[in-house]
């Protein structure tokens, strides 16, 4: 018997700084996010069931009658909003492949960038479809750079949310333009920003969520799309508008004006806030309209802010693309959200 061994020459593949590794996908860490909002009405619900008796006493109240107010007021104007932009969205996700983008843009890079960042008005979607479109589209190889520019820009420039925030502030055509122009300058730096400093080994591309459709029943992925963002944007606008009425009812007066009278510690809580809600795109201008007595800049900062960074879409980012990416990404992305809103308000507002 005659053994032959055979050398096989190692074949080295180089990757570029565009190239996203494609790792085994990490655990899902944005799992609980999925159904979080849905278990936190449940839980408040259950705990009002059981503590009725203790409750019932005061429901007659002036101050809960006037939480009550507040609070049915928002849901009423932002609920038709948040509807009608989770149904575009989920069928964007279904219906329009990921080659309609990339069709859109030019080879150089750099264009690219402000080019996806228009794309938001043309394609748009709400947080909860933005980061695993965008997921899908880094998959597909349109530039990471690209891609991010229009997960930031999609749920913040499209009509749904400036329609909702010409409804949320009448007579205020400058509240629209802010919005529009700020929002579409942090998602075009932060493209510009990944183009310069961002490395392929941040993005670990990881599990797939109803808005991947590769292949797939396009009526079924849409239904699960809608049903999916309906329910996860749906309960945290139920939190939203109860913290922003809460606020508005049950907060000292004295602190609320210490906070609005100076105008940094009014950005800083209007922003802390947007962060911590995490209401969807389309509603949030009714609940930054209800914080009476606040300036216009940290209105404008609660409304920038939210679309592009919430825990929300933190835990999303790091379930889609890596905990490496949403680390870096999004403590920068809420800087330059907080900047880009604070100079917008004070040229326009």
């Amino acid at each position: 018997m005659v053994l032959i061994r055979v050398r096989l020459p190692r074949v080295s593949v180089e990757t570029t700084s565009d190239e996203v590794a494609q790792e085994k996908p990490p655990a899902d860490k944005a799992g609980w996010a999925s159904g979080a909002s849905l278990w936190i009405v449940v839980g408040i619900v259950g705990a009002c069931l059981l503590l009725r008796g203790q409750i019932s006493g005061r429901l007659d109240s002036p101050a809960f009658l006037d939480f009550a107010t507040r609070f049915v007021s928002v849901m009423v104007q932002a609920t038709p909003f948040l509807v009608f932009g989770v149904l575009i969205s989920a069928a964007i996700s279904a219906f329009v492949p990921a080659s309609a983008l990339q069709r859109l843009l030019p080879e150089n890079k750099a264009l690219a960038v402000p080019v996806a960042g228009a794309a938001g008005v043309i394609l748009p979607g709400c947080e909860c479809a933005s980061v695993p479109i965008s997921g899908s589209l880094i998959r597909r190889g349109i530039a990471p750079a690209a891609a991010l520019t229009f997960l930031l820009a999609a749920p913040a420039i499209n009509p749904v949310v400036l329609v909702s925030t010409a409804v949320a502030f009448p007579n205020r055509p400058d509240m629209v333009i802010g919005r529009l122009v700020a929002s579409f300058a942090v998602a075009v730096i932060m493209g510009w920003l990944w183009l310069r400093f961002g490395k392929a080994e941040w993005l670990t591309m990881g599990r797939r969520t109803p808005h991947d459709h590769d292949g797939e029943n396009k009526v079924a992925t849409f239904r699960d799309a809608m049903q999916h963002d309906f329910l996860h944007a749906g309960g945290f606008l139920v939190i939203g508008a109860a913290i922003a009425a809460a606020f508005s009812t049950f907060v000292p007066k004295d602190i609320v004006d210490t906070l609005a009278d100076n105008w940094i510690l009014a950005v800083l809580a209007l922003v802390l806030l947007a962060f911590l809600v995490a209401i969807c795109s389309e509603a949030d201008a009714f609940v930054a309209a209800s914080f009476v007595g606040f300036s216009d800049t940290a209105k404008l900062a609660f409304m920038v802010v939210g679309p592009a960074v919430d825990v929300k879409l933190a835990s999303m980012q790091a379930g889609v693309f890596g905990s490496k990416f949403a680390m870096r990404f999004a403590p920068v992305t809420l800087v330059v959200a907080t900047l880009s809103a604070v100079i917008v308000g004070w040229v326009l507002l």
